[in-house]
């Protein structure tokens, strides 16, 4: 006889559709891609599996994991202290998981004489102070500044290294919803310039060396790239033992994982290890 509720999942018709075989993350368009190849690999390899990502940035994400919307939040920048609060007085213990290192590349169009930047020049550009490239060396074209979204965690990662505690983005800027938003406008707009996760750089951009480093995978791993960071899931306590996060979480350190994010274009937790 079939009964309309168990214990473990729900009936449906003769199908028994169990709660663990679903999973739903959350956050960052950065960490998206790692989440969606993973979710996409571990589906294929396991039947039954259902995994959704949604891409609503790493804000988003971190609220999605305070009010319990999701199983994993995805982002691109470590827990504010804010969020970190918010999360003890509901009860929620984020536990962070590193899925990847990433470089930020600062991008430019391709016809752009421009080699590279320091540090010094990005943060004028980008708070207005320097408005021509052909103060930096490049043609007598005006600068068009692109950038990520203030609820990105790209966007925290760029205010925190380049533009510091006093710089102030210029209100000038243009502001892209994704990666691959800001990728777009910079490969169409011959005066742009933007920043993106190192995955989304490709041949249609050109990626700028920073204080004299161009940002690569081994600059990651030697910490020689001035724009470097981890990429994190975070979960509400650490996975039980055999449960769908924690098996899904386990991908990360194994070798299909780190082919996933290297032909992402991410750096592997463990590629000094692999070498």
């Amino acid at each position: 006889m079939k009964k309309s509720i168990l214990t473990a999942g729900l009936i449906i018709g003769s199908l028994t559709v169990n709660a663990e075989q679903k999973m739903v993350m959350d956050g960052s368009t950065t960490v998206g891609p790692i989440a969606k190849a993973f979710a996409e690999y571990y589906m294929r390899e396991n039947p039954g599996v259902n995994i959704s990502v949604s891409e609503s940035g790493s804000g988003n994400g971190a609220k999605s994991l305070l009010n319990g919307n999701c199983d994993i939040a995805n982002l691109s920048r470590d827990l504010k202290d804010s969020e970190q609060q918010a999360m003890k007085d509901k009860g929620v213990n984020p536990v962070k998981h590193v899925v990847a290192f990433d470089a930020l590349p600062v991008i430019v169009h391709p016809s752009n004489r421009v080699k590279g930047l320091t540090i010094g020049q990005v943060r004028d550009i980008y708070s207005g102070k320097i408005t021509n490239w052909k103060e930096v060396g490049g043609s007598d074209r005006k600068i068009v500044v692109v950038s990520r979204e203030t609820n990105s965690g790209t966007f925290e990662t760029f205010s925190e290294l380049v533009m510091g505690k006093d710089a102030r983005i210029s209100s000038k800027t243009e502001y892209a919803g994704s990666n691959g938003a800001v990728r777009q406008r910079v490969q169409m707009t011959k005066g742009a310039i933007g920043y993106a996760g190192l995955g989304f750089v490709d041949r249609s951009v050109k990626a700028l060396e920073i204080n004299g480093v161009m940002p690569c995978v081994q600059c990651v791993l030697d910490k020689t790239y001035p724009l470097a960071r981890e990429l994190f899931m975070f979960t509400d306590g650490e996975p039980r033992k055999g449960s769908l996060a924690a098996r899904f979480l386990a991908l990360i350190n194994t070798e299909k994982g780190c082919e996933i994010v290297e032909e992402i274009g991410y750096v592997p937790v463990n590629a000094a290890m692999r070498k």
